[in-house]
């Protein structure tokens, strides 16, 4: 099927996302479908701005594909064990589910984050793609550590790409899945492809000398001047947490509630190891080569084109349309749980056309482990509630999804907890003065579902009180 028949401007209108309901059988996707997307999104440009940071805080090599393969391994059984479980039992977005445990006006203010946070993810991958086609016009797209629009011809280069991505997104998951699928077979090759043809460059000139030349002028376990040092847990938290959103957050509900068994969160592996492996590896040899010939700040584009050429940049620019195409599409449905009547494809429009704004602005790209970071703090205590909520509170004898069932606007003991979880997380990540961003999502989300459970039990006591006497 191509592509031009799937896109049709009416059917974008009449999609139904079932935003307010749960998904039906008739909706149910395959296995294969869920591979294609979840490879499409973890196969991102970004893997060129993520994978050379392990070089420029001098991660030794041993500690590097140890550590990715551990934190890999963690993300997958994240999304296998924790997310699709939850998605497949509720067949709800995180946003409705959410709703129902904490009120409207409470799961407005999340939305809305949510909302904003997926704009500028999706500004980073669009800002990344840019940076591909920039260099097929001859337009030197910002590096990697530039923070401000460089010239008008760049800006100009990220409306197009950024309205072409918006335009997918609002077809809805059915396009979006089938436009990762039509993408995700053939970007490992170049990915991969990418990393060993520069390799003899380095100095590599057979398997034997790969190790000792990674060592050496990869991975030497010296960071750059200015930058701090990343040793093996570095590596694993990254890795297991860079999406920690997404898994133990929750967020990938959105997606998850389309999957015909739990088990199909382990088509998350086909992302992680394909992804956020193999191609932080190739991207990293990529970097080290850009240094050794002077050049101290590439753009992603530079980096895929000096491994693969126009198939590099062609690569770089299909896998930030992947990633960021679901990336807006969750925007759109967290934007339109803040507007039931308001139809979903014109609000994926207006988070297409903020992100493709915020997109002209290399600090998006540049600051991306920050900005990561930053969603992590706010998303997984969310995702540790959602969690408590629906399996232990039945156990232990407390009413789960109470803002339904008791029709409260704004459930107090969740916004208690949300805001001692990010406190605490934070505060943490103060203390112990680190930079390290990622630090902030497991103590957030642990500190989440312990609160929660104390002052749900709180309330709840009180609540059932209170109607007793007024029912008397």
């Amino acid at each position: 099927m191509q592509l031009t028949k799937w896109l049709n401007l009416e059917e974008a209108k009449n999609v139904n996302e079932y935003e307010r309901e749960p998904v039906p059988k008739s909706a149910i996707k395959s296995f294969k479908e869920f591979v294609g997307l979840v490879a499409g999104e973890h196969i991102a440009g970004t893997e060129f701005v993520i994978g050379p940071l392990f070089v420029v805080h001098g991660v030794a090599a041993s500690d590097l594909f140890l550590g990715l393969l551990l934190g890999n391994i963690l993300a997958t059984l994240s999304w296998a064990l924790v997310c699709a479980p939850t998605a497949v039992k509720t067949r709800l977005t995180i946003f409705y589910q959410l709703e129902k445990i904490c009120g409207f006006n409470l799961v407005s203010i999340y939305n809305f984050i949510n909302g904003l946070l997926f704009s500028v993810a999706a500004a980073a991958m669009i800002g990344v793609s840019a940076s591909a086609v920039g260099i097929l016009f001859g337009v030197k797209g910002p590096g990697l550590t530039s923070l401000y629009p460089e010239s008008f011809s760049w800006v100009l280069i990220i409306a197009v790409v950024g309205s072409v991505i918006a335009i997918v997104a609002t077809f809805g998951f059915d396009i979006v899945a089938k436009f990762s699928l039509l993408f995700a077979p053939w970007m490992p090759l170049i990915f991969l492809a990418a990393g060993l043809a520069v390799l003899p460059q380095l100095g590599v000139t057979g398997i034997g000398d790969f190790w000792e030349i990674a060592n050496e002028k990869i991975w030497t376990g010296i960071p750059l001047e200015g930058q701090t040092k990343y040793t093996f847990w570095n590596v694993v938290i990254f890795a297991w947490l860079a999406n920690n959103a997404m898994h133990i957050g929750l967020s990938d509900m959105s997606i998850y509630r389309y999957a015909k068994k739990p088990w199909y969160g382990f088509a998350s592996a086909f992302g992680m190891f394909i992804g956020h492996y193999m191609a932080w590896i190739a991207s990293g040899i990529l970097i080290a080569l850009a240094l050794s010939q002077g050049n101290s700040n590439p753009s992603p584009g530079e980096i895929a084109f000096l491994g693969a050429g126009i198939a590099g940049l062609i690569c770089v620019v299909a896998a930030g349309w992947t990633t960021a195409n679901p990336t807006i599409y969750r925007g759109g449905l967290a934007i339109q749980a803040l507007f039931p009547k308001m139809k979903r494809w014109k609000i994926t429009v207006i988070i297409g056309i903020a992100a493709t704004v915020m997109a002209g602005f290399p600090i998006i790209v540049s600051k991306l482990d920050q900005f990561l970071g930053l969603y992590a703090l706010v998303a997984a205590p969310v995702g540790a509630v959602v969690l408590v909520d629906i399996y232990l509170f039945p156990k232990i004898g407390l009413v789960s999804n109470l803002a339904e069932v008791a029709k409260l606007k704004f459930n107090i003991s969740v916004a208690l907890t949300w805001g001692i979880a990010m406190a605490t997380a934070y505060g943490l990540y103060n203390y112990f003065d680190s930079d390290f961003y990622f630090f902030m999502a497991l103590p957030g989300w642990i500190t989440a579902g312990i609160v929660y459970i104390i002052l749900a039990y709180i309330q709840q006591k009180v609540f059932i009180k209170n109607l007793k006497s007024t029912e008397i």
